[in-house]
Parts: structure tokens; sequence; C-alpha cells
């Protein structure tokens, strides 16, 4: 059944992807009202805010933009940051949201920041660990608990970026629409792009919530052997 749960996960995410790169090469033939660029809705959306520290580069890749609360730099690719799209005005809008919440201390980033050497940590190594776990759990099941629990903050950290993401979105889309940037027959365009994006992270979320489960019933079953 499990295994049954991971194709079916797997599914759903190539679906999503394959959706959100759908939507946003339509939505990217689509032009705002007043012709901004990536690069202009977001400096704007920094100004409407009172942020005047943070930066706006341009990045190489696809669907590479994002916001670094290190350097205080909203990154974003060069098809966002050229463009006068709605999906240009979309994606920058809403790294332009992360900006926001950092100048506002929103809780939910603070928590993930602070979790970010944890997971980057866990990222590079809980791999093995779990793989070298399963196979000494009769002789060290301490090892594979101990990498369920390194799993365990990586799941954590998934369901953390959700509510992110999603307030990111929704300032988002709320500027883009006081601001004047999309209109009626835009605006819609510029939610639903938004909106595919999160489902992507909602997939994750529950990806590596099945996953921790899975590594957990192997200790069980190991632990109940004995």
């Amino acid at each position: 059944m499990i295994y049954v749960i991971f194709i079916g996960f797997a599914l759903i995410s190539w679906l999503i992807q394959s959706r959100l790169r759908s939507k946003f090469d339509e939505y990217s033939q689509v032009s705002i009202p007043n012709g901004m660029t990536g690069k202009d809705v977001a400096e704007k959306m920094l100004h409407d805010n009172g942020i005047y520290d943070v930066k706006v580069l341009s990045v190489e890749g696809r669907l590479t933009d994002h916001y670094n609360p290190a350097d205080k730099t909203v990154n974003l690719s060069e098809d966002v940051y050229y463009s006068n799209s709605v999906a240009a005005a979309a994606v920058a809008a809403h790294e332009c949201g992360h900006a926001v919440q950092h100048a506002t201390a929103y809780s939910f980033l603070q928590m993930r920041s602070k979790l970010v050497p944890v997971v980057s940590f866990a990222s590079n190594w809980v791999q093995w660990i779990l793989l070298a776990g399963i196979f000494t759990l009769k002789t060290f099941p301490e090892l594979l608990l101990f990498g369920i629990l390194l799993f365990a903050m990586t799941t954590l950290f998934s369901f953390i970026t959700l509510p992110v993401e999603i307030n990111a979105s929704s300032r988002a889309i709320a500027w883009l629409s006081r601001a004047g940037i999309t209109n009626v027959n835009t605006h819609d365009k510029a939610t639903d792009a938004l909106r595919w994006a999160a489902y992507t992270y909602v997939v994750a979320a529950l990806s590596s919530l099945a996953t921790l489960v899975y590594y957990i019933m192997i200790y069980l079953g190991g632990s109940r052997r004995e």
C-alpha cells in the first residue's frame, strides 16, 4: 500500500508540475495593462510597503525566482525580470511577498529560517543515514532512529513552508489588485498562476509526510522482530 501511495504522489506531483508550466506558458503571453516588467513590479511592491533596502536582481534559469533573506535580494529569473506578462507580475509580487514577510517579522518565515541550518545538514546526509540504518537495524537501531529524526525535521520544514508560501501569494494577489497592476481581465489569471504554484508545496509536504511514516514503519517493524 505504501508503494501505491508513493507512486500516487509522484504522479500527482508530475501532473501539477506539468499544469504549472502550462499555466505559466499561457499567462506569459498575456500582458498586464500598464506594461510594467517583473523588475518594475517588484520594485514598486517593495517601495509601496516601505522597503528600500532590498535589491531586485536577475538570475539565470527558469522558475528559479526566490527571495534571499540573508542578503536581502529578490532574485527573478530572466523570463520574469524582463517580461511584462501576467505570469511575471504574479511571480515578482509573490517573491516580494516574502520580503514583506521578512520586514514585518512574519512568524512562520522566522521559524523556517531557524530550521535552515538543520535542514541543510539533513538534506546532505539523511538518505545515507537512513540507508545505513536500515541495513544495521537489528544491530544498531539507534542509527535509523537518528535518520528518522533528521527526516522529520525536513518534513516539518515542508509543512512550515506551506503557510509561508500561501501568505506570500495572498499578499501578492491583494497588492496587485490594490496597486492597479492587474485589472478585471488579468487578476484571475495572476491568482490562478499562484494557486497552481502553491499546489506543488502541498504535494511536497504530503509526500514528505508519507515517506516519514514509511521509515517509522520500518523502524517499528524491526523493533517488534527483536
